[in-house]
């Protein structure tokens, strides 16, 4: 008796995609990853501009705020030992004065400050020099400034003026008896030409020297106002 056959057991159906499937998951995938990279190509220069602009207006405020603060703290002190002038010569596109030194690295004491074009900074417009002020004669020649620090950014410049007691902007201020009641900086944009909104005045705080402060007569002192008095000349 020969035994019989057994049945050849059915395969069960095992789970997953089917090449067809795979095919059209991957093509539908490469389709959606087209339109993104199309979006993207669009719309990421744009954001590029706005960030770069936003960048440009906060560096463009902070050299601002950084000069008025400087021009603020400008104090009657004489170049030489000889001259009883304030050092401070100030033209449209540069000025020069002696503040006390503040800073980090500072050396206690004054140092005189020069905001003027850049030269030799790639991009910079304007730029921020110190030297340690030290009186000296007449005869003895100037210092030489450190190395300068970028301001303001090409393509805008900066033109400075300055107000007395009159109250009206000249474009220089130098060889005078007293210190500006305020200096005026006006910031344009070099492609257009157009003053922006981030010019402002700042009001000179010192108008006379130390030693009339201590003095108890005026004699020998200028004639300017006691110090710490200003005048409310707004920005034009």
């Amino acid at each position: 008796m020969t035994p019989r056959a057994r049945p050849f057991p059915r395969s069960r159906p095992q789970a997953g995609f089917t090449l067809v499937e795979a095919l059209v998951a991957m093509t539908l995938m490469g389709l959606v990853l087209t339109g993104l990279a199309l979006l993207t190509g669009q719309w990421l220069p744009g954001w590029s501009r706005g960030l770069a602009r936003v960048q440009q207006t906060e560096r463009l405020a902070l050299a601002i705020d950084r000069m008025a603060a400087d021009l603020a703290a400008a104090e009657f002190v004489p170049a030489n030992t000889k001259s009883k002038k304030p050092f401070f010569a100030g033209g449209e596109s540069a000025v020069i004065f002696v503040r006390t030194a503040l800073g980090p690295n500072a050396r206690p004491g004054l140092e005189i400050v020069q905001l003027a074009p850049a030269s030799g900074l790639k991009g910079a417009a304007l730029a921020r020099s110190t030297v340690p002020f030290v009186p000296r004669t007449p005869e003895a020649p100037p210092r030489a400034f450190g190395p300068p620090v970028p301001l303001l950014d090409a393509p805008y410049h900066v033109s400075f003026s300055y107000a007395g007691r009159d109250g009206t902007w000249r474009p220089d201020w130098s060889d005078a008896e007293e210190l500006p009641r305020a200096v005026r900086l006006v910031v344009r944009d070099g492609t257009s030409g157009r003053a922006l909104a981030a010019s402002t005045a700042a009001m000179v705080r010192a108008q006379v020297p130390q030693l009339c402060v201590s003095e108890k007569t005026e004699k020998g002192c200028s004639s300017a106002p006691p110090p710490g008095q200003t005048v409310e000349t707004p920005a034009q």
